[in-house]
């Protein structure tokens, strides 16, 4: 897998496996792509930003585009490649009216 196999803003399936874990089946929503790594939402578990690298994904089952309607919004400091550094993992909750949170 490589950076031109994701975009901004779609719920992705995949196979991923992470670095301490055995390959699972993961429901993520991709917030940012950037050269070395994606940052995500895992939404099927526990709701968590993580950081997932390219190697980490063995194989992309299914990709759908989010219509702007339904996006997730973050600020977008939290969203800079310099920010996910040293990070793997961020919990971030917030609301939004349009949703009814």
């Amino acid at each position: 897998m490589d950076k031109t196999d994701f975009k901004p803003d779609t719920r992705c399936t995949i196979t991923w496996q992470p670095p301490d874990g055995k390959a699972q089946p993961a429901n993520i929503y991709v917030y940012r792509v950037y050269d070395h790594f994606l940052v995500v939402r895992l939404t099927g578990a526990d709701g968590l930003l993580r950081k997932i690298t390219y190697p980490e994904i063995l194989k992309l089952v299914s990709a759908k585009e989010v219509e702007p309607a339904g996006r997730y919004c973050l600020p977008s400091p939290l969203l800079d490649e310099q920010t996910w550094r040293d990070r793997v993992v961020m919990a971030h909750y917030s609301s939004s009216p349009q949703f009814g949170k």
